[in-house]
């Protein structure tokens, strides 16, 4: 094991150097300050969202700079959407070329990028057809009515009657069709009714899936799963559950819709989570890293069986398939494949739960699990411990060490980092974690009341269910 790890070492030294493109931006002087932006954010913007006090000014490869010029590494990756680095020079070179040509003709015509992007897409994954969109929860509810739609067609199923089954802690964005899927009470609370159509299973437990396969199986449609679950906290399904899935869905004529959005483009080690099983969903969905960081771009692969169930005026978007984003997406693909981002993925995330694991050893009290694939991994701690600190905690102590992560729930802080992090940029991020457990959180543990309000469970309002 040693000897693999100091092989896997000298490559990453030779091969996962730091970039040429993370060198300090230069001739730019911010017009505000940190704080100014965050109280102007504050002040005119919707909250909702909850931050980690740092402002983006100028980013390249793994590496941020705020406005002050304070250089930061990136550990969350945009939630994975820029897998290939901040502002990659071939994306970058991509988008402005593009930009400069044609940006949108909308599908009520056709242009020159799409087609090729399209195919080069379906021949990448081995899909017969595609259908773009631009955001994540967009590709969802493309799946989701594509199902329906096979559903009804294809399946015979009644009328108005075609179920979705969707996991437990499962996260496939924030649209009501989405949300109705969710067991997460913040996400669901105050935005009813949600949609009807909808059953949840365990994730990782084919025994549950089979039992509402069997009791309504002749109205299901499909089964709408995370690979791995990313928002829930880098859930890890047991060895053997894709291909059960697979079976399962196969068995009991129901679509096997993957939800790669997070997990795909070579996040996981794989170019997708399924390819850890060597399982072919019958539709895939892909978004966040397929624009590379810079445009808004998702898509949903399936054969012509299932795809031309829907035709011409039953869905679509204005800016779909347009030709700024295909541009873009063809130039994050190549980069993808050229640099053996996945290939790196798994190196490099073999080497991180090394070191994370090596952190664990030694607060054993603080950390209940290290868990994750290729480079995407995350750090639960106890709850027991985490009784006055919270995760979000924890990362404003690592945004103080230049480094910065994003907790998920209050016990779980989740390290994706950008697939072009250098080795010692890796080991420095969990340098910075090591530093937190043994200087700051002893600290915080005293001075920080108690939160008497605060539950460490979630049960679930809908399923009943304790979550996370």
């Amino acid at each position: 094991m040693a000897a693999t790890r100091r092989r896997v070492q000298c490559l990453l030294s030779r091969v996962v150097c730091r970039r040429g493109y993370g060198a300090v931006p230069q001739g730019t002087t911010p017009s505000s300050s940190s704080q100014q932006l965050i109280d102007l954010e504050y002040q005119y913007s919707a909250h909702n969202y909850h931050p980690v006090p740092i402002v983006f000014s100028q980013a390249k490869g793994s590496s941020i700079w705020d406005p002050e010029g304070n250089k930061y590494l990136d550990f969350l990756s945009a939630y994975s959407a820029v897998n290939q680095g901040h502002c990659h020079p071939k994306i970058m070179k991509a988008l402005q070329e593009q930009a400069e040509r044609l940006t949108l003709s909308s599908r009520a015509f056709y242009n020159d990028k799409f087609p090729m992007f399209a195919e080069r897409l379906t021949s990448m994954f081995g899909y017969d057809m595609v259908l773009p969109m631009n955001t994540g929860a967009e590709g969802v509810e493309t799946a989701l009515k594509v199902a329906r739609k096979w559903g009804y067609e294809k399946k015979k199923i009644p009328n108005d009657e075609a179920i979705i089954v969707s996991c437990c802690g499962c996260f496939h964005g924030r649209t009501l069709a989405a949300i109705s899927m969710s067991c997460d009470n913040e996400a669901t609370n105050g935005f009813g009714p949600l949609l009807s159509g909808h059953l949840k299973v365990d994730f990782g437990d084919e025994a549950a899936l089979e039992k509402i396969f069997k009791e309504s199986g002749d109205r299901i449609a499909a089964f709408l799963f995370e690979p791995i679950q990313g928002e829930a906290g880098v859930i890890i399904p047991p060895d053997g559950y894709l291909k059960a899935v697979r079976d399962l869905c196969t068995k009991y004529n129901v679509l096997m819709i993957a939800d790669e959005i997070q997990s795909g483009l070579a996040r996981s080690g794989k170019m997708l989570a399924c390819d850890w099983e060597e399982v072919r969903p019958d539709m895939v969905i892909l978004g966040k890293a397929l624009g590379g960081g810079v445009i808004p771009v998702s898509a949903v692969l399936a054969d012509k069986d299932v795809m031309l169930c829907i035709r011409p005026g039953e869905h679509g978007s204005t800016f779909g398939g347009n030709p700024l984003a295909s541009a873009v997406s063809i130039a994050s693909l190549d980069v993808i494949k050229e640099e053996k981002l996945a290939e790196r993925s798994a190196q490099l995330g073999e080497e991180l739960r090394h070191q994370l694991l090596k952190i664990q050893q030694q607060f054993p009290d603080y950390i209940k699990e290290v868990r994750g694939k290729g480079l995407f991994n995350a750090v639960e701690f106890d709850s027991k411990v985490l009784s006055t600190v919270s995760a979000y905690d924890i990362c404003l102590k690592m945004k103080e060490r230049g480094v910065l992560a994003k907790p998920t729930h209050d016990t779980i802080v989740r390290l994706t980092p950008p697939l072009c992090i250098s080795l010692d940029e890796l080991q420095e991020g969990s340098k910075a974690l090591h530093d937190v457990l043994e200087h700051d959180l002893p600290n915080m543990q005293k001075v920080k009341p108690a939160k008497a309000s605060q539950s460490t469970t979630s049960t679930c309002n809908r399923c009943g269910r304790n979550l996370y």
